[in-house]
């Protein structure tokens, strides 16, 4: 089915960009295919650039973190910028430097847990392996190639009910370290069992076992994303928290007029873990980024930066059948109604009266509602990108995201008619045309 012929031409649109994303790494590499064919000119971190009026460009750090512009028509001290943040990294397992281990005849996978994995939700699963391979081709260099397997390559099975009579009253519980190697094949040693993985991601990227000196690899769920419900209603999919927000942001920044403001997207991977990295958002990649198109005058970027405001886009919690005691009764949000603004007194998201007030003015000029999640004060908050690049930056913040069930697990729930709606409100931050 033709995208511009469907329903939900968005929510299909994003179906595809997740299928094509199972890393950070891989959504990087589709951020550029979008923007490579409207102009987006690719430049290098170690090389000068700056505003040039209407100039359209990105630069990408570390492979798995993009920020893409769209110059203003006035320099940045004088229009500003309009910023959107999000994250390309989800939670999942990641393969060991050692790849593999022998278990009571078994060949398992070594895996260590990034983020807040909902772990259960792993297990049964048919699983491919991807990410990046770092290459030693023997002329000085080492080259990054990403790898895709997309045979099931392993699968973490769950212990029979019959050895576990308590799991369906006490809930399946997993230890990080004893429960999680996904078994790929029988017998064999430890050492074998190493080379029999080397062999496969060698062979997904083009090289020789010994060419592989490095990687960054990850396991992933080989069923794809898809529209479903009675009438598409939904999106089930893998990595919307929160490569749906990535996807609106992208979008956005491609529909939004020219304006005076230079529209900005920032993409930062390790969010799920923290984001004190180097391409994550409390290191110095959007700061330099916005630094370079601000100007070389000692004062541009705090001029520009007081003229600014950016919209920290991550995916929000919407109130869930089963368990409607677990939110604030009165800030509940609800699937296809609309983007939420998440607010957190004690900080844990960037959104205050006024940066909401911006946000609330977006939606009604995007012509879609816009709806409030405010956490139960006795139970702990979760936190975004906001606060830090806030706090960092001192840049007016709001924190939102599109309601969604099931977050962190390996298959997550969202609206289908919710995706066009926050691309529209992007559209119109992007736009200029909230300040």
């Amino acid at each position: 089915m033709q995208t511009d012929t469907h329903r939900y031409p968005a929510a299909l649109d994003l179906v595809r960009f997740i299928e094509r994303s199972p890393t950070s790494f891989h959504a990087v590499e589709t951020a550029r295919a979008r923007l490579d064919p409207a102009g987006f000119a690719p430049h290098d971190e170690a090389e000068p650039f700056g505003h040039v009026p209407g100039a359209l460009g990105y630069v990408v750090r570390g492979g798995g973190s993009i920020i893409a512009w769209r110059c203003g028509r006035k320099a940045p001290t004088q229009g500003g910028f309009r910023i959107i943040g999000a994250h390309t990294d989800s939670p999942n397992l990641r393969l060991k430097p050692r790849l593999a281990r022998a278990r009571e005849g078994y060949a398992c996978l070594d895996v260590d847990v990034y983020g807040g994995v909902l772990l259960a939700t792993w297990t049964d699963r048919d699983l491919g392996i991807a990410g990046r391979v770092l290459c030693d081709l023997g002329d000085g260099r080492i080259e990054a190639r990403l790898v895709r397997l997309e045979r099931p390559v392993a699968r973490i099975p769950n212990l029979a009910i019959h050895l576990n009579r308590e799991v369906n009253d006490k809930g399946l519980i997993l230890n990080k370290h004893q429960h999680l190697g996904p078994v790929f094949d029988l017998g064999g040693t430890v050492e074998t069992a190493r080379v029999q993985v080397l062999d496969l991601v060698a062979a997904g990227a083009g090289v020789e076992p010994r060419n592989v000196v490095g990687h960054d690899l990850a396991l992933f769920d080989l069923q794809p994303p898809r529209l479903a419900g009675t009438d598409d209603t939904f999106v089930y999919a893998p990595r919307l928290d929160n490569l749906a927000m990535c996807h609106a942001a992208l979008a956005a920044l491609l529909a939004a007029p020219p304006s005076e403001a230079t529209a900005v997207v920032a993409l930062f991977d390790h969010e799920e873990v923290g984001s004190l990295t180097a391409r994550g958002a409390d290191g110095t990649f959007l700061e330099s980024v916005l630094g370079r198109l601000a100007g070389p005058e000692h004062d541009a970027l705090p001029r520009a930066l007081a003229r600014s405001w950016m919209v920290s886009a991550d995916m929000a919690h919407a109130v869930h059948p089963h368990f409607a005691e677990l939110h604030d009764r009165e800030h509940m949000p609800v699937l296809d109604q609309g983007p939420v603004i998440k607010t957190n007194f004690n900080q844990r998201y960037a959104s205050d009266g006024d940066s909401s007030a911006a946000f609330r003015r977006a939606c009604v000029e995007a012509g879609v509602p816009c709806q409030e999640f405010v956490n139960r004060p006795d139970l702990a908050c979760g936190t975004t990108i906001g606060p830090i690049s806030a706090a960092r930056l001192g840049l007016r913040t709001v924190d939102v995201g599109n309601p969604m069930l099931s977050m962190h697990s390996i298959r997550e729930m969202a609206a289908s008619g919710d995706v066009q709606r926050m691309v529209d409100a992007m559209t119109v931050v992007l736009g200029g045309g909230v300040r």
